[in-house]
């Protein structure tokens, strides 16, 4: 929240009625995605180390035998009805794909879409948050820019370096690993009862505790960890494709080089949801972006029978600012946990990865 000799707003506004979808549910529809980036073609660059070819979080480029870039960029609409907590939301969402590659985010731009007769306090309060965000990542910002656009949008692209033999990449999954995640899910379904104005207070304050924190504890951890166990083998971002989606992308693998193809199994009872979550999903608060992923990716998933509508519903929930989905070596599954914890880092055991069969996902 801003300090209190930050500029505040005078009168409240609800900024999550101004979108028509709410953070990283406002991404295009991944199946209009999947088709098009099929269909580009390759590109020949050797130092670009990782591109878009497998819809990894970040890209990297190779600028000598000891340093790589990291870039990635991500924009979106209000999640949050106050400005400064979305502008928080926002930054913390853009760094976390270069913490899921393993890098360590140095500078970044602004991105600004703001209504040409808005209230300028709004948008001072955005971009405080997303300010304040940064400097606690210690990712410089370096400058920017705007357009005017009657739906408020704010987000980053955001630089980070590292050893280019050190990248975690979202494939390289192998049968037997364990897998971990390290936030709760949820965001998706809250923020569509904050939009219709039946979320609770608590699972409000839930939600955004999380959005707002960084991935940068539970990379730290892990990169420590793996440093003297070489057992990560995958690593992800959970965001706006949801659980599945991305868990979908990180299964299929990278047959051109080698990387096949697996499947995953999943324990609902086993994850945890943020506060409220439940009761928001089981009470029909279903964005459209979980609509599409559900539509994108039902053929390439499995629930149980006994498995709830609510939690299926949030298997598919887009989040925004989510957890890191994590492939790990059986044997470092309870270490790595250990870690983590240690710093404060809400993982838990999600499920496990297993030889490739149909469909990809399974979820008991």
């Amino acid at each position: 929240m801003p300090k209190a000799d930050e500029k505040v707003l005078v009168e409240s506004v609800r900024l999550t009625t101004m979108a028509k979808a709410a953070g990283c549910a406002a991404k295009l529809n991944p199946a209009i995605l999947d088709s098009l980036l099929r269909g580009l073609p390759k590109q020949n660059d050797p130092n670009v180390l990782v591109g878009f070819d497998t819809n990894d979080d970040a890209g990297i480029y190779q600028i000598s035998p000891e340093l790589a870039l990291v870039q990635t960029v991500d924009f979106f609409t209000p999640i949050a009805d106050d400005p400064f907590t979305f502008g928080q939301i926002a930054a913390a969402n853009a760094l976390s794909d270069v913490y899921a590659m393993g890098g360590r985010p140095i500078s970044s731009l602004t991105l600004v879409a703001f209504p040409e007769r808005g209230d300028t306090a709004i948008l001072e309060q955005i971009v405080r948050g997303g300010l304040a965000k940064m400097m606690e990542a210690g990712c410089s910002v370096v400058g920017g820019h705007s357009i005017r656009d009657e739906e408020i949008k704010f987000g980053y692209a955001v630089t980070g370096l590292i050893h280019p033999q050190r990248v975690w990449r979202n494939v390289g999954a192998q049968p037997g690993d364990t897998l971990l995640l390290t936030k709760p899910l949820g965001t998706g379904v809250i923020s569509t009862a904050l939009k219709r104005g039946t979320a609770s207070d608590a699972s409000i304050a839930a939600a955004a505790a999380s959005m707002t924190r960084l991935n940068r504890d539970a990379a730290e951890a892990l990169a420590a960890f793996d440093a003297s166990h070489n057992a990560v083998h995958a690593v992800t971002d959970i965001t706006g494709f949801g659980l599945l989606g991305h868990a979908r992308e990180m299964a299929l693998g990278d047959p051109e080089k080698g990387i096949p193809r697996v499947s995953m199994e999943f324990d609902h009872a086993g994850l945890e949801y943020l506060p409220g979550a439940l009761d928001a999903a089981r009470d029909g608060n279903v964005s459209g972006g979980l609509t599409n992923n559900r539509a994108f990716i039902s053929d390439c998933a499995e629930f149980a029978d006994a498995v709830p509508e609510e939690y299926r519903r949030l298997f598919f929930d887009p989040q925004t600012s989510g957890g890191l989905l994590i492939a790990i070596a059986p044997e470092a599954g309870d270490a790595a946990l250990a870690a983590m914890q240690a710093h404060n880092v809400p993982a838990r055991r999600a499920g496990r990865v297993v030889v490739k069969r149909s469909p990809l996902l399974h979820i008991a």
